[in-house]
């Protein structure tokens, strides 16, 4: 497995169509970024079953994947994010417990840090708040940004979308989380290259 560890996930991709064992390179490289992404999207209770479901389904569906593209992790986002969608109720519904909840784990004393905290307390109830009442096509755009780390062409890929229409759906996302924020000088757009 040690030529896997070097090898492009389109490589690795490629070689579990004959060898299904060598599949197991692509689930330790992309597990952890997608269980985690599911886990802020539905919370850990759902987020393992959904990461889970994601491997099976890209195991099954890995003699179509386009092997032009080097990195799987859109591909997987999309996969996932298809699954969190099927979750719809189940993520507006913890985005309003995470609205509702306060609770902020401090451990030590740290004046500047727990200061830091308590903002981070204030803000994250409206953005929770305002997360759900986006409609679903723009939090999926936003969130694959913001939380997965994607670059709106990658989301774009991820939804299976133009890019021109991640890129509208992201611009109306962020104005409308500027807007429930009320944070009009917030810079929440995407780099010029993006």
């Amino acid at each position: 497995m040690s030529v896997l560890t070097e090898a492009s996930d389109a490589e690795v991709i490629g070689r579990a169509r004959r060898h299904p064992e060598a599949f197991a390179a692509l689930f330790d490289r992309h597990y952890r970024k997608i269980y985690a992404y599911a886990a802020r999207r539905l919370g850990a209770g759902l987020a393992d079953d959904i990461a889970a479901e994601t491997f099976l389904i890209a195991f099954d569906r890995r003699d179509g994947y386009d092997r032009t593209r080097a990195d799987a992790g859109p591909w997987l986002y999309g996969i996932a994010a298809n699954l969190i969608a099927r979750h719809a109720r189940a993520e507006v519904r913890h985005l309003r417990a995470l609205a509702r909840t306060g609770a902020i784990g401090v451990v030590e004393w740290d004046g500047d840090a727990v200061a830091g905290r308590l903002d981070a307390a204030a803000v994250r109830d409206r953005l929770a708040q305002a997360l759900a009442a986006l409609p679903a096509p723009e939090r999926e755009v936003l969130l694959l940004v913001a939380w997965a780390g994607l670059s709106c062409q990658d989301a774009a890929t991820a939804m299976d979308i133009p890019a021109g229409t991640a890129r509208s759906r992201l611009h109306r996302a962020r104005t409308q989380m500027r807007s429930a924020l009320g944070m009009t000088n917030l810079n929440l757009d995407p780099e010029v290259n993006e």
